[in-house]
């Protein structure tokens, strides 16, 4: 059989794809290990993924009618459905785990949404859901937000591996690595044994940054929509380059602590005008993550090149940030403006999808 492109960028660039997105037919169907058998080497849920999940069809309905006939809350039902699902998904990536060395093999499951503002809830749920799950190929994710901080820090410093999600902005960036390091530095293990990876989002930034510079509406503001997103993250990729290397970075590596990936996220094309592997193709590069949706995987098939291209025209992504700021586009305001509208993005859909759950456990209850 020859090899598919996804086999060919990790193979040739050491860029793991990763799919982004869980659904029980992925699993009962055998699609997903058919994925990972042409070269998916990951996967990444959050909230909205499994909102669409399980009120997308019926394939939930069953466990759900048994565990409400248990007298499960319905949001202890909504845990154990999801992490059912976690586990099978574990599962069928564990052998990508332990052929990877531990690198890949990941399967994310996100703490929830509410929480992102409350530094020791999370740090008691990151934990609770390791505890609970209790499997070495096991992501938590927990959001970037001033109090997800110094949870991610903690987290490292037991030793937990975590997925650190929702990044918008270079600063906040830097922070999370700082957050790794010093994690790292704390823990008295196995260095080893603890990875993460830091999900920088992309395509959101064109998103917001394209509606402000079309609201400027001068012509050199107009001549750089699409290209803050793939800035950004060409400029994150060299932060990540200058963080990891040096005397602090050694020590930890003579004791054998591994890098924190930048995992792009948020990589389909919202804009039709723009290419629909616009946040794939410029992003190749080694000890890189690109976590994809399914149609993003099959353009990629399909029509995608591959080269490294990550740290291509870093001064082109340099001019592009001054270029932004000169007409009047604030990166630190679009960042914090984001990183609000995803917390809430999540919640929303978090807290739809525990209505719509409690609306069918009522129909059942008095069935």
């Amino acid at each position: 059989m020859s090899e598919t492109k996804l086999q060919k960028l990790y193979k040739q660039q050491r860029q793991s794809p990763w799919l982004d997105n869980l659904r029980r037919g992925y699993i009962t169907s055998g699609e997903l290990k058919q994925r990972v058998e042409q070269g998916i080497r990951g996967i990444t849920s959050n909230p909205t993924i499994f909102a669409k999940a399980i009120e997308g069809g019926a394939d939930y309905d069953e466990q759900f009618g048994s565990l409400i006939g248990q007298k499960t809350p319905v949001e202890d039902a909504y845990w154990s459905m999801v992490i059912d699902d976690i586990l099978h998904a574990l599962d069928i990536l564990r052998p990508v785990h332990d052929d990877s060395g531990g690198e890949d093999g990941f399967v994310s499951i996100e703490v929830a949404p509410a929480i992102a503002r409350h530094t020791d809830t999370t740090i008691a749920s990151a934990r609770e859901l390791h505890e609970r799950i209790n499997r070495p190929n096991l992501y938590v994710k927990i959001p970037a937000t001033a109090e997800g901080i110094p949870a991610i820090r903690q987290m490292v410093s037991e030793g937990r591996n975590i997925n650190i999600t929702l990044i918008f902005s270079l600063d906040r960036y830097d922070e999370v690595i700082e957050a790794y390091l010093s994690g790292l530095e704390a823990y008295d293990g196995d260095l080893s044994k603890v990875r993460s990876v830091a999900s920088f989002f992309v395509s959101r930034v064109d998103t917001e940054v394209d509606r402000r510079l079309e609201a400027i509406g001068t012509d050199e503001a107009l001549a750089l929509r699409g290209q803050a997103a793939v800035a950004q993250a060409k400029l994150a990729y060299q932060l990540f380059r200058q963080r990891f290397q040096g005397g602090r970075w050694q020590e930890l590596e003579a004791r054998g602590a591994n890098l924190q990936r930048p995992l792009w996220a948020s990589t389909s094309t919202k804009n039709p005008e723009y290419s629909d592997l616009l946040y794939v193709e410029t992003l190749i590069g080694p000890d890189t993550v690109n976590t994809m949706p399914e149609q993003t995987i099959e353009a990629f098939e399909d029509h995608g090149t591959i080269a490294r291209t990550v740290d291509e025209g870093i001064h082109v992504a340099e001019g592009v940030f001054e270029s932004l700021e000169r007409v009047g586009v604030d990166m630190d305001d679009v960042g914090r403006v984001l990183e609000e509208e995803g917390v809430a993005s999540f919640s929303k859909s978090f807290d739809e999808l525990i209505s719509a759950l409690e609306r069918k456990s009522a129909e059942l209850s008095a069935s």
